[in-house]
């Protein structure tokens, strides 16, 4: 079992402030610190219809942001990972040897991007929040090779519109989170899930909009630990 700390764009542009989240991550027993990697324009909808537009641009990382945390995780002793959002970008990732991939929901139906990270060889973490098939999506690389995350795209989620009692977690790899605390992330690691996605800060009342629906880092320790019950029983 893992837990992934979504970072994302909770860092607000301030690469100081990133790396006091891969230290808060790191401190709570998080095993990947996970960040967003895009460029702002061609990922989010244009500010007539965006009033988070100018945010997401001011959170946007630049090669040298991305080499520096991913050099800070390491001096840190936590895995890097980012979500990644244009086919280009990979080549950024690929230079800092980061050893898995992870999928945003958004990004399922983009085959040029799929094809790209498939390329790499390397695993894939894929979210499932706005795939509506039938089954799991076809994916350009070994099923094996491949862990999807089952997903509610809603911010924050409703604990009553997960229906976590019909979720299949020896097909799902895990379980991305975006409803409020912990209590649902544990619900799913007792199920048996082996992967937990969840957005970390450091202040809830931060400007942004993934701070008010992300953890503290006592509430990740606290779900770090009942990971380790889980890991104990089952």
């Amino acid at each position: 079992m893992e837990i992934i700390a979504e970072i994302g764009q909770n860092h607000n542009g301030d690469m100081g402030l990133a790396r006091e989240l891969i230290a808060a991550a790191k401190g709570a027993g998080a095993d990947v610190a996970k960040f967003q990697l895009f460029r702002a324009a061609e990922t989010f909808p244009p500010p007539a219809r965006n009033p988070w537009y100018d945010y997401n641009c001011s959170t946007e990382l630049k090669r040298a942001d991305v080499e520096m945390l991913a050099g800070e995780c390491a001096r840190q002793g936590i895995e890097f990972m980012a979500s990644v959002f244009q086919p280009d970008l990979v080549d950024w990732l690929e230079a800092v040897s980061m050893p898995r991939y992870k999928i945003a929901s958004r990004s399922v139906n983009e085959p040029a991007l799929l094809a790209r990270v498939a390329e790499t060889g390397k695993p894939m973490i894929v979210s499932l929040g706005m795939w509506d098939g039938p089954s799991f999506p076809a994916m350009p690389a070994p099923r094996s090779c491949v862990d999807f995350l089952y997903c509610i795209s809603k911010y924050p989620t409703p604990f009553e519109d997960l229906k976590l009692s019909q979720v299949d977690f020896g097909a799902y790899g895990g379980f991305s989170d975006h409803t409020i605390g912990v209590e649902a992330s544990m619900v799913a690691l007792a199920r048996g899930a082996r992967i937990i996605e969840k957005h970390l800060t450091l202040d809830k009342d931060m400007h942004g909009p993934d701070h008010s629906c992300s953890i503290t880092p006592d509430e990740l320790a606290t779900l770090v630990a009942f990971k380790k019950v889980c890991e104990a029983c089952l």
